[in-house]
């Protein structure tokens, strides 16, 4: 029977982080998309209770500055996590 290595398979939690929040920065365009079409699914006006077109505006404001925010976020940490990695003595030539 063959044996893998005897050591577990191990990821540095940095690199780990850092690939999982570029996952995520990834995903974000995807996940604007489907929070922007998440008005064509409310009743029109014809219907009872209604929204308000002011109200589907403000929405899609909103989600995104939200976007936006997430984005920055995303953004700092993986700039931190780069200059990290590049001060990080075990990394160096």
């Amino acid at each position: 029977m063959a044996r893998g290595p005897s050591s577990p398979v191990f990821l540095e939690r940095r690199s780990y982080r850092r690939r999982r929040m570029q996952d995520a920065q990834r995903l974000l365009p995807v996940l604007g998309l489907m929070l922007w079409m998440v008005p064509t699914l409310w009743p029109s006006g014809d219907e009872a209770g209604h929204v308000a077109m002011s109200g589907v505006i403000y929405y899609i404001f909103g989600v995104w500055c939200v976007l936006i925010g997430l984005s920055a976020w995303l953004w700092r940490g993986l700039r931190r996590s780069a200059e990290d990695a590049a001060s990080d003595p075990k990394h160096d030539p």
